[in-house]
């Protein structure tokens, strides 16, 4: 086995354990040491690619990004000259954003509330940024594709987008079920606001 095979195959045995971990344990009282006793790697394998727990957090938040981006391009890349293929895409993966139980909401709940923390300020303003840069790199593909008009503005789009998906997150922590703006909502919104009429 190569060594970029084992450094994925590392990556994700430490990924999986963590969201394991994270939906049996909950993220507060998760630690390295459960992730290595579960895991098996070693100290130095994680630390390899984290230097705290909630760097290990933040990386499940971004694998997460990434997924859903791979599943965009994807769509992107069979060369249809659409809009509706690669919007379902990032739409499969929306209705988590309001699942209390879904270990990425856990996750950057945990962060907001350690917000005081120098360092996961540092994480949660990473990830933001990320997030943002994302959305907007979807649109201007989408905008260089000739699928999404030159007119909407990227950066302003992008930012709301994220703004809402982390209205999602938050919510899903209220035990309330009831609501006036769902997925569904935001799903049309994305089509109005990058296809207007």
């Amino acid at each position: 086995m190569d060594r970029e095979t084992k450094r994925r195959q590392t990556k994700n045995l430490l990924l999986d354990t963590t969201k394991a971990l994270v939906e049996e344990k909950g993220c507060n009282t998760l630690t390295l040491n459960n992730i290595i006793e579960r895991s098996g790697l070693s100290k130095g394998a994680i630390y390899h690619y984290v230097k705290s727990k909630d760097e290990l957090l933040a990386l499940v938040l971004k694998e997460r990004m990434e997924e859903i981006s791979d599943r965009f391009f994807a769509e992107v890349n069979k060369g249809k000259k659409e809009f509706e293929g690669p919007l379902k895409e990032i739409a499969k993966k929306l209705p988590s954003l309001q699942d209390p139980q879904d270990v990425t909401n856990q996750i950057f709940l945990y962060l907001l509330t350690n917000n005081d923390q120098p360092a996961v300020r540092e994480i949660i303003q990473s990830f933001y940024q990320q997030a943002v840069q994302m959305s907007k790199h979807w649109i201007t593909n989408g905008q260089d594709s000739g699928v999404i008009p030159s007119s909407v503005n990227a950066d302003k789009t992008a930012e709301l987008f994220t703004l809402i998906s982390y209205g999602f997150r938050v919510r899903s922590s209220t035990l309330n079920d009831s609501y006036a703006f769902n997925i569904d909502d935001f799903t049309k919104l994305m089509g109005e606001l990058l296809q207007p009429q």
